[in-house]
């Protein structure tokens, strides 16, 4: 059986993806900061899911966190504090916790879970457009999705042969937090008319994971924005 975990995978997109893995018989381990939560998420997703608290806020709790995690073939890092700051109100807190999340907390769950790896083990990391398209308040958003790209490189040396990814939506028109929005500016900039989905996130996810020619990339699932 195929494990996977899915840290941040207590709501929007790191769920939709957990699901995915549940639905074709993974056995799942999704996280959330709050062990109720993931708890919850995991019953609701069913199937050999079970939840984990894991802070990456934190990063020196986050080995012990994972111990009871004793294999991995595919990791999956979706959370994100994207709490909105500009150099003009800039939060000094909030930045140091959003780019700690991010990027020390990112790197140091690949690390503790490293050595657990099976051989075909693989690994995506999830930033965002305003890696390409800053917008206001986005300036810490901008700054550790761009983080990203360096990442995997790095990783991707370190971590070989076991690959590793970065995975750039754009704005997922049914996520919870856009699917009430009507008429959002990117639908009519975009080349496809529309916005994505979570099914072509998970997807795209799915795909990094699995395709060995995959390593070292960013992939951008936005509909053609990037050129638009």
């Amino acid at each position: 059986m195929t494990t996977s975990v899915v840290i941040g995978g207590s709501g929007g997109l790191g769920r939709e993806v957990a699901r995915r893995f549940a639905d074709r018989g993974d056995s799942v381990v999704v996280t959330s900061r709050d062990r109720a939560r993931a708890q919850a998420t995991a019953e609701r997703i069913g199937g050999a899911t079970r939840g984990l608290a894991v802070d990456l806020a934190q990063p020196e709790t986050i080995l012990p966190a994972l111990a009871s995690v004793t294999e991995v073939d595919q990791l999956v890092l979706t959370a994100m504090d994207p709490a909105p700051n500009s150099l003009a109100e800039f939060d000094v807190e909030d930045a140091v916790r959003s780019v700690t999340i991010k990027l020390v907390g990112y790197a140091e769950a690949v690390r503790a879970l490293r050595d657990r790896f099976h051989p075909a083990a693989s690994v995506v990391l999830f930033g965002g457009m305003a890696k390409e398209r800053p917008y206001p308040g986005s300036t810490m958003v901008t700054t550790f999705n761009a983080g990203l790209s360096g990442l995997v490189k790095t990783l991707a040396v370190e971590l070989a042969p076991h690959r590793i990814n970065a995975l750039h939506p754009g704005v997922v028109g049914d996520s919870p937090r856009w699917q009430e929005v009507t008429d959002h500016p990117h639908e009519r900039r975009t080349p496809t008319g529309r916005l994505v989905t979570r099914a072509e996130i998970a997807d795209a996810t799915d795909f990094l994971l699995r395709n060995t020619g995959m390593n070292a990339h960013d992939l951008h699932v936005d509909g053609g924005l990037l050129v638009a």
